[in-house]
């Protein structure tokens, strides 16, 4: 008797022609369509066609909406579905949730195959929608741009392996790595180009973290003003063991629109204004792995950090930062008082320095944007 393929040996034995590689990537870019409305779920879209790659149906995933993309794609192929082949950007769900199983609705609609990138870590998912489509004699096959798969989907496989949100370090720094003169002056380091991409950066994340320091020298407002549509509103995060916030701050002032949440040591006083939700223990904020495992209980999954440069520094020291952006202006600020983006403990040898891989390099206006990814230590950076 024949035992059933592993996933990896699936992945190993399937050929993938051109039509799988150009159907993939769309159902990829429709799922991207979602950025902003669909957490706490995951980016999906799908897209349903023939052999002779003529598209039949489109979709893509909105939590508001409820329907999932394969529904949406199958609503539009109608009987044309028979036979066709479903390219899907993520594990369908086998289990009753919030709409009946999507493997259920490729099965009725008679798809002969479905093609997918990755598994669905979500324990409830989790293998059993690849299970489920092969119990019923579809032919799935696993693996075609799973990297790109990943990458769009990086936020929420990331809080679902670890219960944590997804850290994204963001700096905006000059030529010499300062982030402020040695007056304190740090508006506006960056162009125009370059704050709109953070603004769209905001629009991909649950929430934005600071420390004190940037909250009292700032007076920052931190909401997404990208323009794009979004399901919940950003979470705010400061990080203020002593609780030194202002009532008069525009954070506070605007909790009531955008929810605001500081971490705070034990015996601070109170901050009871509409909106404003303290969390007080005894580390204050200083146990970061805590407060990410806090910030993953309340269903948080993305973390856009934008200062201050100890903050930074404390993270990337706790090896907390899963993607970093820093952008660069061509300016040179000097001085040996002026702040620079980054403090903490810092590498004792170059050696110990953090390498990033998978760099991309974006020009913004005069501006340059560098985004990458921690290399994990023990691991050496591709060249």
């Amino acid at each position: 008797m024949q035992t059933q393929p592993t996933t990896a040996t699936v992945e190993e034995s399937v050929h993938w022609t051109d039509l799988d590689r150009r159907l993939m990537a769309r159902a990829l870019e429709l799922a991207a369509e979602g950025t902003g409305q669909v957490s706490p779920g995951p980016l999906v879209g799908c897209v349903v066609a023939n052999s002779a790659g003529e598209v039949l149906g489109e979709g893509f995933y909105v939590f508001e909406q409820i329907k999932h993309a394969e529904t949406y794609a199958l609503e539009q192929a109608g009987a044309r579905a028979k036979g066709a082949i479903a390219y899907v950007s993520l594990e369908p769900h086998a289990h009753h949730g919030r709409t009946p199983p999507c493997t259920n609705a490729l099965i009725d609609a008679g798809i002969a195959r479905v093609v997918v990138p990755t598994e669905d870590p979500n324990p409830k998912v989790s293998g059993r929608g690849f299970e489920h489509l092969r119990a019923a004699g579809v032919e799935v096959s696993i693996g075609l741009l799973s990297s790109e798969a990943e990458q769009l989907n990086e936020k929420y496989l990331h809080f679902m392996r670890t219960g944590r949100p997804f850290v994204h370090l963001k700096l905006a720094a000059s030529l010499d790595g300062k982030i402020a003169t040695r007056s304190g002056d740090s508006r506006w380091i960056t162009g125009a180009e370059a704050r709109a991409r953070v603004h769209e950066l905001r629009h991909e994340y649950d929430a934005i973290l600071i420390g004190a320091g940037t909250a009292r020298a700032d007076n920052p407002l931190l909401t997404d003003r990208s323009g794009k549509k979004r399901r919940l509103p950003l979470v705010r995060v400061v990080l203020d063991e002593a609780l030194e916030l202002s009532a008069d701050s525009q954070l506070v002032r605007t909790a009531d629109e955008s929810p605001l949440l500081i971490f705070a040591g034990e015996s601070v006083a109170e901050l009871e204004v509409p909106g404003v939700d303290v969390i007080r223990d005894a580390s204050g904020g200083r146990n970061l792995r805590d407060v990410l495992e806090k910030l993953g209980s309340r269903g948080i999954q993305s973390v856009l950090i934008e200062g201050g440069a100890s903050v930074a520094g404390q993270f990337l020291d706790a090896g907390l930062v899963n993607k970093v952006s820093f952008f660069i202006a061509p300016k040179i600020i000097g001085g040996r008082d002026a702040p620079t983006a980054v403090q903490g403990l810092g590498a004792e040898t170059l050696a110990e320095a953090i390498e990033l891989q998978d760099i991309q390099v974006t020009r913004r206006g005069p501006d340059v944007e560098f985004t990458g990814y921690p290399v994990p230590k023990g691991k050496i950076a591709e060249g």
